[in-house]
C-alpha cells in the first residue's frame, strides 16, 4: 500500500512538474514582426541545460505564418518524434500527453499544447519532455528501500514476539515438568510460586490431585473394610464344616480356604497401598522377575525355568505386588501344564511400555480355548488344581494399567502368554 501511494504521488508530481514547466515555457516565448519565434526561456532546472539528460523543451511553428524553432540546450540538434493527433488527441485544456522513445534509451513523457501568440494568429507548438524512466527508477529504488526497512522491522518484530512468547510460556514449562514429577512419583503436588496468571491453574491441579488421592484412599478403605467384614463369616463356615459328612466338609473347607486367600490378598494390597503416599509407583522389573523365576523353579524342580532379558534399567510404572501377581499367575499356570521347560522373558515395547512373556512346552490352547480361558473363574480342566481366577486376574490388573494380555502358540510347542505394561521413561 505504501509503495502504491508513493508511486501515485511520484507520477502525479512528475505530471504536475511538466505542466508547470509547460506554462513557464509558454510565458517565455513570443513572436516577432516577421512571425519569427523568439525568447530565452529559463525553466529553472539544470537538466534542460545538460545534453541528452532526458529532459527537453521545444517550441515549433504550428501555422505557416510562424517561423523558427526554439529548443533547450539538452536537445542539441536532435528531434523527438511527435505523435499524431489521432494517436494522442488534445483534451479540454487543449493539451495532450503521450510517450515517446528518448534520445538516450529512456522513455520520455511528452506534454504538448498549441498557443496563438498574437492577434495575427501566429501559432506555436510547445513541447515539454521529461524522463519517465528516471521516475520509474526512483520508484524502484524506493520499493527496495521500503522492502529492506520493512523486512528488518518485520524480522525484528518476529524475534521480539518469539522472545516474548518464550518468556511468557516458561511458567507453563515449569507446570509441565512439575506434572511430570507428580506422574512419575518424584513429587506429590505441583510446586508453587508461579506468576499470577498461572498460579490459579497450579492451585486447581493440586486440588484435583488431592481429590483423586482422597477417592483412592476411600476406595482402599472400603476394600479393607469389606475384607475385614468377610473374614469372620469365612472363619465360621470353616468351623461349621466339621459338622457335615467328610466329603461335603472337605469341599466347604477348600472353598472357604480359597475365599480366605482372596480376601487376605486384597486386604494386604489395600494395606500396602495405604502405606504409600506416592501417586505413581516405580518397580525395577529385572529383580522382581528373577526372584519370581527362582521361586517357580524351586516349586517345580522337574522343570527347566529360563530367564531372558537384556535391559536392567526398565522400571514398571506400578506396584511391585501387581507385577509379581501378574507374572506369578502366568508362571503358575505354565508350571501346571509344562512338560519340561518354562521360559520367562521381557523386552521393551516402544518408548513407554514393556512386555513380559511366559512360555511353556505343554499342550497349548486352541483359539476357542483361549477365549474360554480368559473368562473369570473358567477352568478348562477341573482335574488340575486351582481356582480358575489366574488369567482373569492377570487380565484385570493389566486392564487397570491400560495394558494388554495376549495368548498365542509358543515356539516351544505350548502356550505363550504375553502382557504389555507401562514403564517409566
Amino acid at each position: 500500500m505504501i509503495s502504491t501511494l508513493y508511486e501515485r504521488t511520484a507520477r502525479q508530481g512528475f505530471e504536475n512538474l511538466l505542466g508547470a514547466q509547460l506554462y513557464n515555457l509558454v510565458n517565455a516565448v513570443s513572436v516577432g514582426d516577421g512571425g519569427e519565434l523568439r525568447g530565452d526561456p529559463d525553466l529553472g532546472d539544470l537538466r534542460y541545460a545538460r545534453p541528452l539528460s532526458g529532459w527537453y523543451w521545444e517550441v515549433l511553428p504550428a501555422t505557416d505564418n510562424t517561423k523558427g524553432r526554439l529548443t533547450s540546450a539538452s536537445l542539441v540538434l536532435l528531434n523527438v518524434p511527435q505523435a499524431t493527433v489521432e494517436e494522442a488527441p488534445f483534451d479540454q485544456m487543449y493539451r495532450r500527453s503521450y510517450q515517446e522513445p528518448g534520445l538516450n534509451g529512456e522513455t520520455l513523457q511528452v506534454l504538448e499544447t498549441e498557443v496563438v501568440l498574437d492577434s495575427d494568429n501566429h501559432t506555436a507548438r510547445f513541447r515539454v519532455m521529461g524522463s519517465l524512466s528516471s521516475v520509474e527508477a526512483d520508484i524502484e529504488t524506493f520499493d527496495r528501500t521500503l522492502l529492506y526497512y520493512l523486512g528488518t522491522v518485520g524480522l525484528g518484530t518476529v524475534l521480539v514476539n518469539v522472545m516474548a512468547i518464550l518468556v511468557a510460556l516458561r511458567p507453563l514449562g515449569r507446570v509441565r515438568r512439575s506434572l511430570a514429577d507428580v506422574r512419575e512419583g518424584r513429587a506429590e503436588r505441583l510446586e508453587t510460586g508461579f506468576p499470577a496468571e498461572i498460579e490459579p491453574l497450579a492451585v486447581e491441579m493440586n486440588g484435583l490431585i488431592d481429590n483423586n488421592r482422597r477417592i483412592v484412599e476411600r476406595s482402599r478403605t472400603q476394600v479393607g473394610n469389606l475384607a475385614h467384614s468377610l473374614k469372620t463369616p469365612i472363619a465360621i463356615l470353616t468351623n461349621e464344616a466339621s459338622a457335615f459328612e467328610p466329603q461335603k466338609a472337605r469341599v466347604i473347607e477348600e472353598q472357604a480356604a480359597r475365599m480366605r486367600q482372596q480376601v487376605q490378598h486384597y486386604l494386604d494390597r489395600a494395606r500396602m497401598a495405604a502405606q504409600t503416599q506416592s501417586i505413581v509407583f516405580r518397580t525395577p522389573i529385572r529383580d522382581a522377575l528373577e526372584r519370581i523365576a527362582r521361586v517357580i523353579a524351586k516349586l517345580n524342580p522337574h522343570l527347566e525355568v529360563s530367564f531372558e532379558g537384556e535391559r536392567p534399567d526398565i522400571v514398571f510404572a506400578g506396584e511391585r505386588q501387581d507385577l509379581e501377581e501378574v507374572v506369578g499367575n502366568l508362571l503358575d499356570n505354565a508350571g501346571k501344564w509344562a512338560q519340561s521347560r518354562i521360559r520367562l522373558s521381557y523386552e521393551t515395547e516402544g518408548a513407554e511400555r514393556f512386555a513380559v512373556t511366559v512360555e511353556d512346552d505343554g499342550p497349548g490352547l486352541s483359539t476357542e480355548e483361549i477365549r474360554e480361558a480368559l473368562k473369570r473363574g473358567r477352568r478348562l480342566d477341573e482335574a488340575t488344581p486351582g481356582s480358575g481366577l489366574g488369567l482373569s486376574i492377570v487380565r484385570d490388573i493389566t486392564a487397570e494399567y491400560r495394558g494388554m494380555l495376549e495368548l498365542r502358540r509358543s515356539d516351544l510347542g505350548g502356550l505363550a502368554a504375553r502382557v504389555v505394561l507401562p514403564r517409566i521413561r
